[in-house]
């Protein structure tokens, strides 16, 4: 007989709050909530309900995971009861995606704005820093000593060639920042380059160079001053603003005979004069004030501000708002040549390695063993979130207390010691490369950085090991029993072509946290239309009625989802055709489906593939066949080891 989850149904809204709830939708694994007030729901007492594995806040929707299939089932049961807005109960698709934004704040939208802006530009500067690293160690004269040589052997013509590698981003630095955000505000990237490229131009003094009196303003019709924009971020994202939205206004009102020519003509026009009449130096002198404070509060006497910043960036990540300190740390590279805010950031991923290592030794739970495992090694390359949502505030809060206590204590130490990384966009592991230009630097933010480590693990194995972790899964009394054990191997193929993902790097925290189940990930090959195809033999349990995401139960009973790309059941099936029906036999190889990868990336989300072990509790072992490489569809992806345990018989004591 099917279970009846309107009493489910009816504990979840409760806790949500029925009069917190603006709309309720749901994809394949999660029901996605557009609520009012987020902080008014206990998250803890939601995560004891029966089917409820996890809830997670993103994309503006809070998400309760429920798991495949059984989604459904709850969700029906809240539209039944027709206390809330059950979006997809009533023919009104286009609501999700629409509510979702309008009940974003401020702050949620500021985040996204800098995200997309600064995001694209990461790669460059952080490239750039690994040349000034290479460039300090090849050029330092204890190096260059133990070679026999010294910094004046280098060619004069060599080192031109390689400033050229290591200065030229941040000379054109505000040119990238107007091009990135024309790109987000929908204006044409190109003409927002030039515009970039117009107030940076050589031409023009350079602002800072004015302020120290080293050169003179341009005396524009004798009293206007012009100065450039040198290595000021906040002009840029200004002028890229002003120059995106007069662009898209221009478009709107010019005939369209003239609209080819005067749209670019009047946009250039009309935004560095906005910019060089006052604008500009206005946003520059602001710009200049916050940099000031900022850097007064790094260096606070005996560690305070270094201290603060540590503790504070997890809960910065917790709550999203870390994206705010990406402007600020380009604007420090961009006017110092330095980022000692990262420095101190950064402290944060090393005191997660201490809590998750130290839940990993002490755990006797194999769920809480991979769990931590897993946290622990996506955290070594900077991936947080299944630290943080599967580790410091899964059990209780005093994991997460000891990563804000040792992330700041570790900040303010280097505080104390002026030690600054020389870029940004690396962490953990590879952010060593931010220091290799200073020995001074990298030594002390070792030695620091791994005594982070040391006192996470120390403090957390002291008063922050969960009890729930101490307790062995399933602990069965098996003594004087005759056991039998028989063991199955099984493989699931790649449903689509392309390069293999480690499920700890996907952008969704909850695919990544192993949350939903075991699997890989795979980024699609071909840039319009993928082809889906079966993983396995089996019964498709699921088909979602937008496309994203099937379920396959096999003939042996493993249960596979495989999901089309993050949060793409806002497309409400736009990119997606699907060629099979639920409760429908299919072979391994057959075709189940196709998506537009193009489209999915023009709507901003990620085309990334999930495929998932959805009973992953039920295999002794799941391993990735293909991992970080290129596969064809129909490749092997996963192997799989089932250990079916019998108890045979018990002899007597």
């Amino acid at each position: 007989m099917a279970k009846n989850y309107e009493e489910e149904a009816k504990a979840i809204l409760k806790l949500v709050g029925e009069n917190n709830v603006d709309s309720v939708t749901h994809c394949q694994t999660r029901l996605r909530f557009v609520v009012k007030d987020r902080k008014a729901i206990d998250d803890k007492a939601l995560e004891k309900l029966p089917e409820v594995k996890g809830v997670f806040y993103g994309s503006g929707q809070y998400q309760v995971i429920i798991g495949t299939g059984v989604v459904n089932d709850v969700y029906a049961a809240i539209a039944k009861l027709g206390t809330v807005n059950a979006i997809y109960g009533k023919d009104d698709a286009d609501t999700a995606g629409k509510t979702s934004n309008e009940h974003k704040t401020v702050v949620q939208r500021l985040m996204a704005m800098l995200s997309g802006i600064f995001i694209p530009i990461i790669p460059v500067i952080a490239a750039t820093g690994l040349f000034l690293g290479l460039k300090s160690a090849a050029t330092n004269a204890q190096v260059l000593k133990l070679f026999g040589a010294v910094p004046s052997d280098i060619p004069a013509s060599l080192t031109s060639v390689i400033s050229v590698r290591t200065d030229t981003v941040f000379a054109f630095l505000p040119a990238l920042i107007v091009w990135s955000t024309f790109r987000y505000f929908k204006g044409t990237p190109i003409i927002g380059i030039v515009i970039g490229l117009m107030l940076v131009s050589p031409i023009l003094p350079n602002a800072y160079s004015v302020a120290d009196g080293s050169a003179k303003a341009i005396m524009l019709f004798g009293w206007l001053p012009v100065v450039g924009s040198q290595g000021s971020v906040l002009t840029a994202l200004v002028a890229g603003f002003i120059g995106a939205k007069l662009e898209l206004f221009f478009r709107r009102h010019m005939p369209n005979v003239l609209e080819q020519i005067l749209t670019p003509f009047l946009t250039m026009l009309v935004t560095f004069a906005i910019m060089i009449m006052g604008v500009g130096p206005i946003v520059h002198a602001i710009e200049s004030g916050m940099l000031v404070g900022v850097e007064a509060v790094i260096h606070l006497p005996f560690g305070i501000g270094g201290f603060l910043i540590g503790a504070a960036y997890p809960l910065m990540v917790l709550i999203g708002i870390h994206q705010t300190m990406i402007a600020i740390e380009t604007s420090l590279l961009a006017s110092t040549g330095l980022n000692p805010l990262i420095t101190l950031e950064v402290m944060y991923g090393f005191a997660n390695l201490g809590v998750a290592l130290a839940i990993f030794l002490r755990a006797r739970s194999n769920k809480a063993k991979a769990t931590s495992m897993g946290a622990f090694t996506s955290q070594l390359f900077g991936v947080s979130e299944p630290t943080l949502f599967g580790v410091l505030i899964r059990y209780n809060f005093r994991p997460l207390i000891v990563t804000v206590l040792t992330s700041g204590i570790g900040a303010a130490i280097l505080s104390m010691l002026n030690v600054a990384a020389n870029s940004y966009g690396l962490a953990v592991v590879p952010s060593y490369l931010m220091y290799i230009y200073n020995g001074h630097a990298l030594l002390w933010y070792t030695i620091v950085s791994l005594g982070t480590v040391v006192a996470a693990f120390v403090a957390t194995n002291a008063f922050a090991i969960p009890k729930e972790v101490l307790t062995p899964d399933g602990d069965v009394e098996t003594a004087n029993a005759v056991i039998s054990s028989t063991v199955s191997d099984n493989k699931v193929y790649a449903p689509v072509g392309g390069e293999t993902v480690a499920l700890d790097q996907v952008s969704d925290p909850v695919f990544a946290s192993g949350m939903m189940g075991e699997g890989m990930a795979i980024k699609p090959a071909e840039p319009g239309i993928n082809k889906v195809y079966a993983p396995q033999a089996g019964t498709l349990s699921v088909v979602a009625d937008t496309g994203h995401a099937y379920g396959l139960t096999t003939d042996d009973g493993m249960e596979i989802l495989v999901h089309l790309g993050i949060d793409t059941v806002n497309l409400k099936g736009a990119p997606f055709t699907v060629a099979v029906k639920a409760g429908q036999h299919v072979n391994k190889g057959d075709l189940l489906g196709t998506f537009d990868q193009a489209a999915i990336k023009k709507a901003g989300l990620d085309a990334t593939t999930i495929v998932l072990i959805t009973n992953s509790k039920s295999y002794a072992r799941i391993e990735p066949v293909a991992a970080d490489t290129t596969v064809q569809a129909g490749a092997d992806l996963l192997a799989v080891q089932r250990e079916d345990v019998k108890v045979e018989s018990v002899e007597p004591a």
